[in-house]
């Protein structure tokens, strides 16, 4: 079976699981999900703020929020 066909039938059983078993799938996989969400580790926060001094300073170059959200919504336009 491929992971695609796992992840459906897993979605379409938990959408109708009762609740004693969904807190127990939670349970083995609770530590997992909390893991994968917390990426604001301290070596990611620092490495965030020398890469925005490096930009304020000219020594990168980067781009503002507002043109990655143009050419995000450009390259969307444009593949419809």
């Amino acid at each position: 079976m491929t992971t695609l066909l796992i992840r459906k039938s897993l979605q379409e059983y938990i959408r109708f699981a009762d609740e004693k078993k969904i807190k127990a799938l939670f349970t083995i996989v609770e530590d997992e999900i909390n893991q994968k969400h917390d990426i604001w580790t301290n070596e990611f926060v620092k490495e965030m703020q020398q890469r925005s001094r490096e930009m304020e300073t000219k020594k990168a170059k980067g781009n503002n929020w507002q043109n990655v959200q143009k050419k995000a919504k450009s390259l969307l336009k444009n593949e419809k």
